[in-house]
């Protein structure tokens, strides 16, 4: 590698590296509390400091594991159903997958299974908000993944370990601060009529489900349903073409 190849190649991935730290910074202030909170859930149900810490550092994902916490506190041991719970929690995982696919299977496997490892909700927006603007780069997927992914386990092992001597974050008042970081993510994005047709599908699917229907089957019921009416919609898009 000649010395203009290597100082161009340097220079990218400090731009990469910059671009990251500046679009992560904000959604921190949301992780962190939820982060602190699943420490402090998890030691008042028995866990030691490893054992929670150990979970953000396995399973990375919050909804899953506050789902876990609870269930164990509630005396629900059984390993297949609470497998099986979380499972339909993280099913919306499989179309986020689905969508940054034809980027994925483009990468070494090795980088596949770390990509595919640490994607979350904000990862996976912050990923295809880049894409829509400058285009995919898996260095940038990379950098947002594994940023979040130390905070949150920081933020874990901060609340199990300091348990005792602070209160619950979401009692602060700020456990409106992730449906907020998730509108900053989404506006921007609802540039035409089907986004915005999707947009208002899913949030009007999601609110009744959330109350008629058991569990967090909302989440997946919208997810199907908005990404089927999308689907539809930019079919016939390509017929009209």
């Amino acid at each position: 590698m000649d010395k203009n190849t290597s100082y161009i190649l340097r220079n990218w991935h400090t731009a990469i590296w910059k671009e990251v730290l500046k679009d992560c910074l904000p959604i921190t202030a949301g992780v962190i509390p939820f982060g602190l909170t699943c420490g402090i859930m998890g030691r008042a149900a028995g866990f030691s400091v490893f054992e929670i810490t150990f979970m953000s550092m396995t399973v990375f994902a919050g909804a899953a594991q506050f789902m876990t916490i609870a269930m164990m506190n509630s005396g629900i041991i059984n390993g297949g159903v609470i497998v099986f719970t979380t499972l339909l929690i993280n099913l919306r995982h499989l179309l986020m997958g689905a969508s940054l696919s034809p980027y994925l299977f483009k990468q070494p496997q090795r980088l596949q299974c770390f990509l595919a490892f640490s994607m979350t909700d904000e990862s996976y927006a912050l990923t295809i908000s880049r894409i829509e603007k400058k285009g995919y780069d898996a260095y940038y997927q990379l950098g947002v993944s594994y940023f979040l992914y130390i905070i949150w386990v920081s933020s874990t092992f901060l609340g199990a370990f300091l348990y005792q001597s602070i209160p619950n974050p979401l009692e602060w008042g700020l456990d409106f601060v992730i449906p907020l970081t998730f509108l900053v993510l989404l506006i921007p994005r609802l540039i035409n009529r089907t986004a915005l047709l999707v947009a208002i599908v899913s949030a009007v699917i999601a609110v009744f489900g959330a109350l008629y229907l058991p569990g967090k089957w909302y989440i997946i019921l919208a997810a199907v349903v908005a990404s089927i009416v999308g689907g539809l919609i930019e079919r016939r898009r390509k017929d009209e073409f």
